[in-house]
Formats: C-alpha cells, sequence, structure tokens
C-alpha cells in the first residue's frame, strides 16, 4: 500500500526489452535507502518489485500487462519517474490508501496557471470518470490529488508549487500519456451500489 507522497524522482538508466516483459533499472535516490528485493516501490504509480539492488540503482521487472496497462511502457532512458516505497505501519497516511494497480491510462489536455498553482486537466476514458467525484481522491502517475471537478471523459486538479517541483507533474505537457488510479473506497462504495440497483431493477 501506498500513501501517493512522492518520495524522490528517479531517473531510468535502462531499459532491457524482452518479448514479453522488460527491465527498467532506474536510478533511485533517497528511495533506494534500504532497499531489497522483494520491496514494492510505486514507479509512476504502479507498484513494482525491486529484482536488484546496486547502490541506489534499482532494478524492477514489467510484464506485458503492466507494460499494456501504463505508461512504463513509453519510458526510455533518461525519463523522471515518481517513486515512494510502500507505506510503513508506523507513518502518517499523508495523502490517501493507494493500492499502486494502475485503473487506466489518461492524456494531459492541458495545464493553466492561475494565481500560485497550476490547473492540470486529464482527458480519460468515461468508464474511469464515472468513478470520480468533486473533491475526491485521484492519482496521477502516482501523486495523490484532489478532483476539482469531474466530467464525463475528464477531470482537472490543482498543482501547488511544491507538487510541480518535486514530481514529474510540472514537466508534462499536453498529449503525455499518465497513469490514473481512482479511490479504493469510491470503486467498492459504486460496485456495490450497482450491485444493488441492478437487483432492485430485476437484473
Amino acid at each position: 500500500m501506498f500513501t501517493g507522497i512522492v518520495e524522490s524522482l528517479g531517473t531510468v538508466a535502462r531499459v532491457e526489452r524482452r518479448a514479453d516483459c522488460c527491465d527498467l533499472v532506474i536510478e533511485a535516490g533517497a528511495a533506494a535507502q534500504g532497499a531489497k528485493a522483494g520491496d514494492s516501490v510505486a514507479v509512476n504509480g504502479a507498484c513494482l518489485t525491486v529484482t536488484c539492488v546496486s547502490g541506489e540503482a534499482l532494478t524492477f521487472q514489467a510484464v506485458a500487462e503492466t507494460l499494456q496497462r501504463t505508461n512504463l511502457g513509453d519510458l526510455a532512458p533518461g525519463s523522471a519517474v515518481n517513486l515512494e516505497r510502500a507505506v510503513r505501519a508506523d507513518q502518517r497516511l499523508d495523502g490517501h490508501v493507494v493500492q499502486g494497480h494502475v485503473d487506466a491510462t489518461g492524456r494531459i489536455r492541458s495545464l493553466e496557471r492561475r494565481g500560485d498553482d497550476v490547473r492540470l486537466a486529464v482527458a480519460c476514458e468515461p468508464a474511469f470518470a464515472d468513478l470520480l467525484v468533486d473533491k475526491g481522491s485521484v492519482t496521477i502517475d502516482g501523486v495523490s490529488l484532489t478532483v476539482v471537478s469531474a466530467e464525463d471523459e475528464g477531470f482537472d486538479v490543482a498543482l501547488i508549487p511544491h507538487t510541480l517541483a518535486v514530481t514529474t507533474l510540472g514537466r508534462r505537457r499536453p498529449g503525455d500519456r499518465v497513469n490514473l488510479e481512482a479511490d479504493v473506497l469510491g470503486k467498492y462504495v459504486k460496485k456495490y451500489v450497482d450491485r444493488v440497483l441492478g437487483k432492485a431493477d430485476g437484473r
């Protein structure tokens, strides 16, 4: 489990592709402290397992399913990534409950500066947008954010200067693909309500 509070920016050092998976070697900085093989780390919001540790370089293996459902397949040497180690039971939950299971990808529609913050608009599939509510939580590339407004085919969030400085979101441009995860509590509530309403309708 994660919180959506990015610990450090990592840099992709190598991408070693094979037929149905690839190894990602990432210079992880602070996120590599105390890391060992078998640890879980969120890379752009996708939960991956550390397979090798060499100094501050962490190696992860991404299988075909992960590459298809996330933007990790877009990474190349030099790409910046958001990193967060799994939460400990004795630490504050400063963001929200994040599983690291990417629900969908979206595309950046726009970044508009409004005073001291930046309004980031994301286009997404209606099925994902249906999981969002105004002032609810959403994760973009592993960053816990509050939804400003949710629409049928997208949503927007406000980014403060700190978030722009310490995550990859300040580097994003219109058209970029991002990983999205909806609030897990909202997903369970929606499934329950859909089931109840379905039974009430006789389906």
